[in-house]
């Protein structure tokens, strides 16, 4: 049977459609009780209200911090209707029944969010708020919680559907939001004071999400997902606003987000192309279509069906080569109104703009699931150690150095074991996500011979290349096959107990070989 709804408590910091949804209860009947902003912008619209003060005889104190903490109204939203004692209880205490409760909770993250002053933040923690909901919440078999203005326009029509009352459906449905919203806001409270207490891993770690996108399916056509974002101030896939294409799918996100990161790593315009979340072609260029082109040249068999992030603006230029191949998605902070012409064309590639690059040096912390918990660390957000150290008896010149660190870069985001060979601001071949590092160092060979030969290229591209080691080489023979396949200089993190050894091979092949001393595991 549906609950009707005679009297309403209304107490909201936003206030958008506060007024359509008062005149709607007015002229339904309902008595409306409201506190302070929200209850001048429902006289303001013509709404007649009764001030939360004058109905409970006790008025707002210590600046509004207790305005509705009172027994009045949480007795109206808590008591069980029908239950002889709790009735007795209310006509002893002058207690009427509350039938909605109308709340959403003082901007908390917000106010965290523009960067305000620790005791403003402190000031902007709700109290009453969530007591309210709460309240209304546990008791939702007779009374009607709404949280968030999207819901009023589905309480407005229920109410109209149901002569006035809401249905048990609706209200199970809209409790669930609310003790949601209320765990949601403590959780951003409970962060927040970690954060200013400088506890990266509080004791008790609270994360809490807003569903933006639920999908067809997840990683497999059998597994469900969706996507969630947090409160985090990188920009990134989660944020990026789709401009054109399908739905994006849980592979589509895993694999864009590991490309936007990508090329966040670079100043100079650059390109990444990302197949199963690993780089099939990198590069640095005077321009992005430049960048583009020497990215695809890397491995166009792979970059079909792949995913394309660049950290520049796409003009029609770079949108015209793009489109030329199949692609599942492209982001870019921006691009323009040409290039979004160009790209339409395409009705099934997904374009994404994300307003900004990730910031790849921004603290944070990552996550992954177990068995009955989950893992949480820091992010990689270094590239190199503070001492980079050459450990042969030559020294990289200036163009091999420039390409080590660029090929550093790509490796920290490629999966462990990784090889990455660069040339000219460009991958040439990569190997990831092996067992071994001598059979990383051989595939990224491979790769690279395979599309010299479909190019009909005469010389190996890896000749008088650069190679970069995501970790240490065990033993001299990963490093050997990279010298037999013409490079030149190798940059990784040291630390084997077979050093000596690696740096007595890299010097009889005159290679140059740089330590970093960090390393950039990524399973």
């Amino acid at each position: 049977m549906p609950m009707p709804i005679r009297r309403a408590l209304i107490s909201v910091s936003d206030k958008r459609g506060i007024e359509d949804l008062g005149r709607f209860l007015a002229a339904s009947g309902v008595e409306i009780l409201s506190t302070g902003g929200s209850a001048k912008a429902l006289r303001d619209a013509g709404v007649p209200v009764i001030e939360v003060a004058d109905y409970t005889g006790f008025p707002e104190i210590m600046d509004g911090r207790v305005k509705t903490l009172q027994p009045t109204l949480h007795g109206g939203l808590l008591a069980i209707r029908g239950n002889p004692a709790h009735e007795a209880a209310m006509q002893t205490h002058g207690i009427q029944p509350i039938d909605l409760l109308v709340v959403n909770l003082y901007p908390f993250e917000a106010t965290v969010a523009r960067g305000a002053a620790f005791d403003e933040c402190v000031e902007n923690i709700d109290i009453g708020g969530p007591a309210l909901i709460r309240g209304a919440s546990k008791n939702h078999a007779f009374v009607c919680v709404v949280v968030d203005p999207a819901d009023y326009e589905p309480l407005m029509q229920q109410m109209q559907q149901q002569g006035g009352g809401t249905t048990p459906d609706l209200r199970r449905r809209l409790a669930a939001k609310a003790f949601a919203r209320t765990a949601a806001y403590d959780a951003a409270i409970a962060s927040w004071f970690a954060a200013v207490a400088g506890e990266t891993f509080p004791e008790q770690l609270i994360i809490a999400g807003v569903r933006r996108q639920a999908m067809r399916y997840g990683e497999n056509p059998h597994q469900s997902a969706a996507l969630y974002s947090i409160n985090d101030p990188r920009p990134g896939v989660a944020s990026a606003k789709q401009i054109q294409g399908k739905e994006l799918s849980y592979n589509n996100l895993n694999d864009t987000d590991a490309a936007y990161e990508l090329v966040a790593e670079f100043a100079e315009p650059a390109v990444a192309i990302i197949k199963h979340a690993n780089p099939c072609g990198v590069a640095v260029g005077e321009s992005i279509t430049e960048a583009y082109l020497k990215a695809l040249a890397c491995d166009p068999v792979s970059a079909f069906g792949g995913i394309i992030a660049v950290n520049r603006p796409i003009d029609a230029a770079a949108a015209a080569e793009m489109g030329k191949l199949f692609l599942e998605v492209i982001i870019a902070p921006a691009i323009d109104a040409e290039a979004a012409a160009v790209l339409a064309h395409k009705k099934n590639l997904r374009v994404l703009v994300a307003g900004a690059l990730p910031d790849a040096g921004h603290p944070g912390i990552v996550f992954r699931s177990l068995a009955g918990g989950f893992l949480t660390q820091s992010r990689d957000i270094l590239t190199t150690g503070e001492d980079l150290k050459v450990v042969t008896r030559r020294a990289p010149t200036h163009a091999e150095m420039t390409d080590l660190l660029f090929a550093y870069r790509v490796c920290k985001h490629v999966k462990s074991n990784a090889i990455v060979f660069c040339k000219a601001g460009t991958t040439i071949g990569v190997g990831a996500g092996q067992m071994s590092r001598v059979d990383a160092a051989r595939i990224a060979v491979s790769k690279s011979e395979d599309v010299r030969q479909e190019a009909g290229e005469m010389t190996p591209r890896t000749t008088a290349s650069v190679v970069a080691s995501d970790a240490f080489f065990p033993f001299p023979d990963g490093l050997l096959v990279c010298a037999d396949a013409g490079a030149t200089a190798v940059i990784q993190p040291g630390g084997s107990v077979r050093d000596a050894e690696v740096i007595a091979a890299a010097d009889e092949r005159d290679i140059a070989m740089v330590f970093t001393g960090l390393r950039h595991f990524r399973h």
